[in-house]
């Protein structure tokens, strides 16, 4: 293998300057850096190929366990009760705690093509169950954010046009890191942003590395989250429970979401699972 040419740039770290330390291991003043399991996070899983021998979605367990050693709870529920004194909305959202108890047969009621039944097709379809954790009560501010998140993300997909797949998992990734910074001060919100920043970079990095067929489906479904997260109001607070009923253009109205596209990204995320071998490349359009 041929080696690549190292340009000298020298002069980029002129102004640098070396720090001593008696530390026999790695210190940093970045606590992501500091964490051993963080570290292992990102080296894996930004850099990892897709196989059948490990799921996507999957690497949110590991990341989970990373991001519990990194944040203080204690610290972000402090930042909510500051925000709460100038942000009403978010006051009210926190006051009322409101969590869902539906099971899938409630969503029997539901004509296909509403925001019910489409999420009732996506379970029954896929096997899957209502809620991926047990159910629980929260403890605090920021335990409530994550299991309301949780529970409403699917919503999300639908009402922000991610398609239920990998690479439509962007979209409401995407939309969140630009909507949530949009109505949360930037302490808070940056706190609030980390799993989706890190969970969105992983499949943003292996698809350039590995999949760039898919690629410009990536950017697409970056593009499209960021436009809904720009242009609606604060997603992550609406109650999606009063929609149910509603068409998902309908629901988006109501709600207060805009710019929202509904792309397939099934056959992207096909060749990104490497479920499907790429097709014969397609030439390149004319600048």
């Amino acid at each position: 293998m041929a080696q690549i040419r190292i340009p000298d740039n020298h002069y980029f770290a002129t102004n640098n300057v070396a720090v001593e330390t008696d530390s026999s291991v790695l210190v940093s003043s970045s606590k992501y850096l500091n964490n051993v399991l963080m570290r292992d996070w990102v080296a894996t899983y930004l850099l990892r190929r897709n196989g059948r021998d490990r799921t996507v979605s999957s690497d949110n367990i590991d990341l989970n366990k990373a991001l519990a050693e990194v944040l203080d709870a204690d610290e972000i529920d402090a930042l909510f009760e500051e925000e709460r004194k100038h942000n009403p909305g978010l006051d009210r959202w926190l006051a009322e705690r409101f969590i869902s108890t539906y099971e899938i047969d409630d969503f029997k009621q539901y004509a296909p093509d509403t925001v019910g039944g489409l999420y009732y097709n996506y379970l029954v379809s896929r096997n899957f169950r209502v809620d991926i954790h047990a159910a629980y009560e929260p403890t605090g501010h920021y335990d409530f954010f994550r299991r309301r998140s949780t529970q409403i993300h699917d919503f999300e997909h639908i009402i922000c046009g991610g398609s239920f797949d990998e690479i439509g998992e962007l979209v409401p990734y995407f939309m969140r890191l630009y909507n949530v910074p949009k109505f949360i001060s930037p302490r808070l919100a940056g706190e609030l942003s980390v799993k989706s920043i890190f969970g969105a970079l992983r499949m943003v990095t292996r698809s350039i590395l590995h999949y760039p067929e898919t690629w410009l489906s990536v950017m697409n479904a970056m593009q499209r989250g960021m436009k809904v997260g720009e242009l609606s109001g604060p997603i992550f607070l609406f109650r999606y429970e009063e929609v149910f009923h509603l068409r998902p253009a309908e629901a988006r109205k109501v709600l207060g979401v805009v710019g929202a596209e509904d792309v397939d990204t099934h056959e992207a995320s096909l060749i990104f699972t490497e479920q499907k071998r790429p097709e014969e490349p397609r030439s390149v359009r004319a600048a």
